[in-house]
């Protein structure tokens, strides 16, 4: 499994192309979406350092520099002067979020079920005051429940606002902080100078009550973000913390990161299996709906590839350790999701400028409410009280909770079926695709070739198959694999190969016993002056059986054709229908030759198709069709699709394919299931109707409340109950895509 890009930086001295590293880690202590725009500037303002993207949602911060430039330590103390908290990943599994970095999350049910129990007096107070026998607390009393909700409950928004005002900058914190102050700091002036004649006439009702709610909407987000990322957290899980090795005779039971390559591990019925591994001994059904999204236990024994993370079923397993630590396909995986959801869509980029400049201008509009009521004739209290709802409705963590909620949890779905996406612009992109081209062998067909007939021209079968078998020992080809089973099958000696070379979707050459031997298309021996004129009607039944023809020549003679049938998928029916459900044109682009592939196409509904394309047609394709205004995503398995993968506006690679083809692509499937592939454009466009649904809640919301506070016709109470909602609605409209599941009919 591939590792997620990095930018490049170039080197003064020499002018090369220096790679970035990421360094990736949990950031606390932001509000909202003002502070992570702080934070992200404060990160690239490191010298060493040259990017940073901070997701405010996920409390994740990434910061791009030169290998060795720069270190954990020094951005950690860099932040804590500003006053964030930073922490390495490792640290966070298993721990529970924290609430603007000001302690966990029981302690915040514990301030909140404190400031709850002061407030609740004086909210049945407020309704008391519509009823006729209502009653009053004395204002002294009023005092004694709103100070230590003012100054305990509310001290996490004053250190806030202490932090983030000493460098300059503002957030949500100062919003609360003037607003309540103003409000209580009013009241306490009328409780001193007019004592119990200041009763009926206090806001420490207001001040209190807006602490409350704050606690309240920031304990419910904190609680609905932590479900937008169960996939990472569910994928953490599946590795165990020991495993058993094989030691002599012995058997050792060790944390599973001290597994290492080739050590033989025994998985016992029910365990998850540590690490990447090839089974040695035993056979089981292997439960990787985690990791693949495929609910239909998998059979694996011995020669087969089994998956750290995996549930063992009911046999006993012996693996030999293959991939380990950071290699192994579960830490790809959650390195992807994690880079998916903490990156930043373009959409987000504006609304970060709007969050940069939303507290400064909500306080100039406050000031400007004041003063508009004061000026035009209201009275102090109520030019005061206006000025506080503005103060209150208004919050930028609606904006800056909208499109990494719905991100997160549309990659997080998207993992749980099996869809790996490598970034987050692939969402962006994929939502506007218009064509699909896909690759036929291993991803339309079951990558399983057999050779069903040999139509021999000079020689002995026998030999040929020897001789083909031989040469196709350097290939990693599923007609490879083919070949040498046909020889397995038949007991046919394979000799050695020397000099051998594979020319990416045309062939393979080498020398056997002394022999030159070629094996491959028909182009491929016509550039070597094969002829094979005289094979033509032969050649002309197997093209309309949809049988591919694999050519061999030995010493520069034209010896055997070998026909090899590789079924079509059951799934590949139901993939081209649910690509034309979402109206996206399907094509097939085959190395095969064009009447195989036009075979296939006709059997699957596909009315665009090309057959015999080398590597550079499949990207010349891609290019042409990109060039002519379409958004493309080419879909294979192989080496000889990596070009054209990287290509397309998205590539994605069958997860059963070379770690090449994963590498160009954008997204990978986790199980060789093409009808995933009408999903990924599914998901996509499910999560950006959710990033739109969000904005313009967040922002409908802040146009219409802030009128509504600024003439007066909310209380600051109303206001902080609104600003408390409005958080939480945008992120549960998020957590709405846990729902979504592919569509495989």
């Amino acid at each position: 499994m591939p590792d997620d890009p990095r930018p490049s930086t170039s080197s003064p001295q020499s002018g090369s192309v220096v790679s970035d590293e990421e360094i990736v880690f949990a950031l606390h202590g932001m509000t909202c979406s003002a502070c992570a725009i702080r934070s992200e500037k404060i990160l690239s303002d490191v010298r060493g350092v040259s990017g940073a993207e901070v997701n405010f949602a996920l409390e994740r911060a990434i910061v791009f520099a030169p290998r060795g430039a720069v270190s954990f330590q020094v951005l950690h103390d860099t932040l804590s002067k500003a006053g964030f908290v930073a922490r390495p990943l490792a640290l966070e599994q298993g721990s529970t979020p924290t609430i603007g970095g000001q302690g966990n999350l029981t302690n915040s049910y514990l301030t909140l079920a404190f400031s709850i129990l002061l407030t609740l007096p004086l909210v049945m107070q407020m309704g008391g005051h519509f009823s006729v026998d209502g009653f009053q607390i004395s204002p002294w009393i009023e005092l004694a429940l709103a100070l230590p909700v003012q100054i305990i409950a509310g001290w996490r928004f004053y250190l806030g606002a202490y932090n983030v005002m000493r460098s300059g900058s503002c957030n949500m914190d100062v919003l609360v902080v003037m607003g309540t102050t103003a409000a209580f700091g009013y009241s306490l002036y009328l409780v001193l100078s007019l004592g119990s004649a200041s009763e009926g006439k206090l806001y420490f009702e207001a001040s209190a009550v807006i602490i409350t709610l704050v606690l309240l909407g920031k304990v419910l987000e904190v609680r609905a973000n932590r479900r937008t990322i169960t996939a990472i957290r569910s994928l953490m899980s599946l590795r165990p913390d020991m495993a058993v090795i094989q030691r002599g005779r012995a058997l050792v039971e060790v944390p599973s990161d001290q597994v290492c390559q080739g050590d033989r591990v025994v998985v016992r019925p029910g365990e998850k299996v540590p690490v990447d591994g090839e089974v040695e001994e035993g056979s089981s059904d292997l439960d990787e709906s985690l990791l693949t999204g495929e609910s239909q236990p998998t059979k694996k024994t011995i020669g087969d590839k089994v998956t750290g993370g995996s549930i063992n079923g009911t046999g006993l397993l012996t693996i030999r350790a293959t991939r380990v630590g950071q290699e192994s396909t579960l830490a790809s995986i959650i390195r992807r999701v994690e880079h998916a959801q903490s990156g930043k869509p373009p959409v987000q980029r504006l609304v970060d400028r709007v969050a940069a400049v939303f507290v400064p201008i909500i306080i100039m509009i406050a000031a400007a409410t004041f003063f508009g009521w004061f000026v035009s004739g209201g009275t102090f209290e109520k030019s005061l009280v206006s000025a506080i709802s503005v103060l209150v409705i208004a919050c930028p963590c609606a904006l800056g909770l909208a499109t990494p909620t719905a991100i997160a949890t549309g990659t997080g779905a998207a993992a749980r079926a099996g869809i790996l996406i490598k970034d987050i612009d692939v969402l962006d992109r994929a939502r506007n695709v218009d064509t699909v081209i896909f690759d036929k062998t291993g991803t339309l067909t079951e990558g399983q070739p057999t050779v069903v007939d040999i139509h021999m021209i000079n020689g002995q079968e026998s030999a040929a198959i020897g001789l083909a078998a031989a040469v196709q020992q350097g290939s990693e080809h599923p007609f490879a694999r083919a070949m040498i089973a046909l020889a397995d099958l038949r007991g046919v000696r394979i000799g050695s190969v020397s000099d051998f070379q594979s020319v990416t979707g045309r062939g393979v050459s080498g020398i056997v016993a002394g022999r030159s031997v070629l094996l491959g298309n028909k182009a491929f021996l016509e550039e070597r002056h094969v002829a094979m004129e005289h094979v033509k009607p032969k050649l002309d039944a197997l093209y309309a059986a949809s049988q591919t023809v694999v050519w061999m020549a030995v010493d520069g003679l034209a010896v055997a054709l070998f026909a090899l049938a590789d079924p079509i998928r059951s799934e590949a029916k139901a993939a081209i229908r649910g690509l034309s459900r979402l109206g996206i044109a399907p094509h097939l682009l085959s190395g095969d030759a064009q009447p195989v592939a036009e075979a296939v196409a006709r059997k699957l509904g596909i009315s665009e198709v090309r057959g015999g394309a080398c590597p550079k047609d499949k990207a010349d394709t891609v290019y042409k069709l990109c060039a002519d205004g379409h958004v493309v995503a080419m879909v294979g398995d192989g080496i000889n699709d990596a070009a054209a993968l990287a290509e397309a506006d998205i590539g994605i690679a069958m997860g059963s394919g070379t770690d090449v083809a994963m590498e160009a692509s954008a997204v990978t499937l986790m199980r060789p299931d093409p009808r995933l592939v009408a999903s990924v454009f599914d998901i996509s466009q499910s999560t950006w109707r959710k990033v739109q649904q969000n904005l313009f809640w967040a922002f409908i919301y802040n146009i219409i409340g802030i009128p509504l506070a600024a003439f007066g016709y909310l209380s600051p109470a109303v206001a902080g109950a609104a600003m408390a909602l409005s958080s939480v609605s945008v992120v549960t409209n998020s957590l709405l895509l846990r729902n979504w599941r592919p569509q495989l009919n």
